[in-house]
């Protein structure tokens, strides 16, 4: 969401402008214009912290549309991520995908690609209880995918590399992610995101099928640290 709304200068300006509309629109047309290139100036220089940059742009970009489709796939027979009523899952990958969809670019790529994601997007704006979770076997065969191929393959190795970075205090860090180099400063919050994932982790750790669940996706050996 932030490399596509930061990224490209057109849009960039663009969501400046409504920031700067909702900050300082009663104070009139100069308050605004200033209000507008402080946001873009700010937000566009912090475009590296969150690893946007020349280098990662094809795997943030094609990771965005890999995502997109694989939960497509997975909402097109349920309402929300694990059955009939909204969970964890839903409030965790919403917010993201409800900015994004505000957004000129990839708000016309979900459109044009993934009509049951933006129904989801819209139903999680006041989400109710609309049936029952659903068993695992049921879930397993549009969920694993979405585990594999985006949180075991990039989420988890990012954010590990990332933790380690910063345990070494390094200013950098690279990885491989889908076979493409990534590199960029190490964020202390993604730290602190995956040792809470771990600890949660290592608390549910009994619960009759997590680990196999975990150990299929490939994403015990990050977790298990």
């Amino acid at each position: 969401m932030f490399h596509y709304r930061w990224r490209y200068q057109p849009y960039a300006w663009s969501t400046a402008e409504r920031i700067a509309q909702q900050m300082m629109g009663a104070q009139g047309t100069l308050a605004v214009a200033q209000a507008r290139a402080a946001v873009a100036e700010r937000m566009m220089g912090r475009l590296g912290f969150v690893g946007s940059n020349d280098r990662t742009q094809p795997t943030i970009e094609a990771s965005f549309k890999r995502a997109l489709g694989l939960l497509e796939a997975h909402l097109q027979t349920r309402p929300y991520m694990v059955g009939g009523r909204p969970a964890m899952a839903d409030f965790g990958l919403w917010g993201q995908f409800y900015e994004a969809a505000t957004d000129p670019t990839p708000g016309a790529i979900m459109r044009a690609s993934s009509p049951k994601v933006m129904e989801w997007v819209q139903r999680m704006v006041s989400p109710k209880a609309e049936g029952p979770f659903e068993s695992l076997s049921a879930l397993a065969p549009t969920l694993m995918p979405l585990l594999k191929e985006e949180v075991a393959a990039f989420f988890l190795p990012w954010s590990a590399a990332n933790a380690a970075a910063i345990t070494r205090e390094d200013k950098n860090f690279e990885v491989t992610l889908g076979g493409a180099p990534w590199s960029q400063e190490p964020q202390k919050y993604h730290a602190r995101s995956l040792a809470e994932i771990r600890r949660k982790y290592a608390a549910a750790k009994s619960t009759p099928g997590l680990e196999a669940i975990l150990s299929e996706s490939g994403c015990l050996k990050y977790l298990a640290s």
